[in-house]
Parts: structure tokens; C-alpha cells; sequence
């Protein structure tokens, strides 16, 4: 009996029950979201999706194409090159989501209503924003540093053991260096 879900659903009994609460959570805040101006929102969602599709797809993925072409640029493909284009997706993507989720607050459209309701100054969402844009940068441009430098002291090491004889396999294993 306790095998039958996971055989007719493919997952846990208690997955089939998290996945309804949340469909019902869903359905309920649908409804809400709707009750006095669905036709706003409708159009709302219909426009944001024509902009999406029209717009901003083309644009990123436009983006994206020159980011690859240029950290491939005629050279062969390797695992680093690969890295180093998520290494610039991830915090641009980020960047970009917190922009879309902040802009009224970052573009000043706010206005005088996010400091009369708060009694916090919406003037310095830019310079938050540009400044969580730069560390996101600088942190995913010290990880792919590492990630070089683990890469660089790896081959160097597999290159010292061919060259004396020995192979990758018979080095003892890394105890942590100090």
C-alpha cells in the first residue's frame, strides 16, 4: 500500500501532497490577485509577456552569442572557456533580476510615495544596486581566478609525474598544505 503512490505518481506520497498545497496556495492568491482588477492584470501579464519575448529574449540571447564568440575566439573548446562564460552569466543574471525586481525603487519612478510610506530615502537604490552589481562581479571573477589557479597547479602537477615516470593514479593522495 505505501508503494502504490510512488508507483502511479512517480514520487512520494508526501511530495503529492506538498505539490497540491502549493497549487492550492496558488490558485488562491490568483484568485485574490484577480477579485477587483483582472482585466489590469491580464493585460498587465500579456504585456510584460510580449516584451519578454520581443525584446528581451533577443537581447540577451544576442548577449549571450557575443560573450561565447568572444572567450571561444577561434580557439578550441575547453572546460575553462565554458566557465568562464558562467562565470559572467550568473552575476549578470542576478544583476539583472534584482534591476527588474527594484526598478521602480533603482529608476526613481517611486516617487514620493516609497518615502512617505517607509521614511526611507529611495535615492540610494541606485548606488545599492550598482554596488551589489560590482560585488557579485568581483566575487564570481575571484572564483573563476581560483578555479584557474586549481586548474594550472593540477596540470602542472599531472605534467610533473608524466615526466618523471610515475602517472596520475600512483600519486599519493593531497593531504591539505599549510
Amino acid at each position: 500500500m505505501k508503494r502504490l503512490p510512488r508507483v502511479r505518481y512517480g514520487e512520494s506520497l508526501f511530495h503529492l501532497v506538498v505539490m497540491l498545497a502549493s497549487f492550492a496556495l496558488c490558485g488562491y492568491a490568483l484568485v485574490r490577485l484577480l477579485a477587483g482588477s483582472g482585466g489590469r492584470v491580464a493585460a498587465w501579464v500579456a504585456g510584460a509577456a510580449a516584451v519578454h519575448d520581443l525584446l528581451l529574449v533577443p537581447l540577451y540571447g544576442g548577449a549571450d552569442w557575443l560573450l561565447r564568440r568572444a572567450v571561444r575566439a577561434g580557439r578550441p573548446r575547453s572546460p575553462l572557456r565554458a566557465a568562464a562564460v558562467q562565470h559572467v552569466r550568473v552575476p549578470a543574471f542576478v544583476s539583472l533580476l534584482l534591476l527588474l525586481v527594484h526598478w521602480p525603487l533603482i529608476s526613481g519612478a517611486s516617487g514620493p510615495r516609497y518615502r512617505t510610506a517607509t521614511l526611507l530615502d529611495p535615492g540610494v537604490f541606485p548606488g545599492h544596486w550598482l554596488l551589489i552589481t560590482a560585488v557579485l562581479f568581483a566575487g564570481s571573477g575571484a572564483l573563476f581566478a581560483l578555479r584557474v589557479r586549481r586548474a594550472a597547479r593540477g596540470a602542472r602537477r599531472t605534467k610533473s609525474l608524466r615526466t618523471h615516470g610515475g602517472s596520475v593514479a600512483d600519486r599519493p593522495s593531497a593531504a591539505p598544505e599549510t
